[in-house]
């Protein structure tokens, strides 16, 4: 019954987290940034300074949809970030760019998550098919249980490697929005504050993650 309670928590914890960060970027979205830039200037400008010429700033559809791309070396900003000239969308902005950055760098923890990226898509693509497979025929199969979890783990474990890359790209991002002058004493604790939701949501998904792969062990430990 336990893990069902911090299961329960956990998604109420992420829905509210979720309800959060809606609310903050509908707000900031409202409130320009003192210079004018639009979230693509942001983006392009955070590049040049950091000395990356080979990364390209897109337009993508969507809402949150925000993303920097290793393979194709583009920062992909949504509609309503990248013409926007809002406190959000240079927030989004500075962190996505926030990754192309580490990648330039060779941020050990993004190029760790890199790495388990095409463990985590095959993993991901039969995982429950795995783990619902081995509850079933237990009794014959015990082992194919134990796989599924094995499987599990790799995507609990790139969750967990996905908290640093997160929170080191925001930090980048708000370094980087006061130093250039885009956000400002007013604006700098609004921009924080959109970003720390962000990573919240992160949070959550690992923990959550994590609750999940106890939750299958627990099944297998008490069938042994």
């Amino acid at each position: 019954m336990s893990i069902w309670v911090i299961m329960i928590a956990i998604m109420a914890l992420s829905f509210l987290v979720q309800s959060m960060l809606q609310s903050r970027f509908n707000k900031y979205s409202k409130i320009p940034v003192s210079n004018g830039m639009s979230g693509a200037e942001v983006a392009e400008k955070m590049l040049r300074d950091n000395g990356i010429n080979d990364v390209k700033v897109v337009a993508t559809r969507g809402m949150l949809t925000d993303h920097y791309n290793p393979q194709t070396k583009t920062v992909n900003l949504s509609e309503g970030v990248y013409a926007s000239r809002s406190v959000a969308a240079a927030a989004v902005a500075a962190h996505e760019c926030g990754h192309a950055v580490q990648h330039a760098y060779g941020y050990a923890p993004l190029r760790m998550r890199s790495a388990l990226v095409p463990v985590v898509n095959f993993a991901s693509n039969i995982v429950q098919w795995v783990l619902l497979a081995g509850v079933i025929f237990f009794q014959s199969f015990p082992g194919l249980l134990w796989l599924g979890i094995a499987l599990f783990a790799t995507t609990t474990l790139f969750s967990f490697i996905t908290l640093p890359v997160e929170i080191n790209a925001s930090v980048r991002a708000i370094s980087w929005l006061e130093n250039a002058g885009v956000t400002d004493s007013q604006t700098r604790p609004m921009a924080i504050d959109a970003l720390k939701w962000a990573a919240y949501t992160y949070v959550i998904a690992a923990l959550g993650s994590l609750a999940t792969l106890l939750y299958y062990i627990g099944i297998a430990r008490s069938r042994d």
